[in-house]
């Protein structure tokens, strides 16, 4: 099941996944938490919280249109690929197709490359490195 969770709900994910657990879970906030168009996703298994995503209102380049980032974009080990990401993701496009963005976009992992094209994003920058995290690329969808 899909619901809108508070950030302090997802912080314990982002560390595990995409900090391998290095940090405190407080450490794992970005400066895109305090934006006033944020909302956060999360999939339930249970009463388990399998997999969470961040998104707020963020342009890109000089697309035209009301843009919005994917961040933070999680899975716990033992629910990835059985589809809980790709139906967060496709939840999230339709909300943001009802509130009238155009695009949504996002700083995707190499290791992530196919599952973001999976879920109808489109490569569109050269690869670049995150330090400290690794090698990426900017992917987009368009909404509408």
């Amino acid at each position: 099941m899909i619901k809108f969770i508070a950030l302090e709900d997802l912080l314990p994910i982002r560390n595990e996944v995409l900090r391998n657990g290095r940090l405190r879970p407080d450490e794992c906030r970005f400066p895109s938490d305090a934006f006033d168009s944020i909302f956060h996703l999360g999939y339930y298994v249970g009463d388990e919280l399998a997999t969470v995503a961040s998104f707020h209102q963020n342009s890109y380049g000089d697309f035209e249109g009301v843009g919005y980032q994917l961040r933070g974009m999680a899975t716990i080990e033992k629910y990835r690929g059985q589809g809980y990401g790709n139906q967060l993701v496709n939840f999230a496009i339709v909300y943001l197709r009802g509130k009238k963005v155009n695009y949504l976009w996002c700083n995707a992992r190499k290791v992530a490359l196919q599952f973001y094209h999976n879920c109808g994003f489109e490569i569109i920058s050269d690869e670049f490195d995150v330090p400290g995290i690794g090698p990426h690329h900017v992917m987009y969808v368009k909404i509408q």
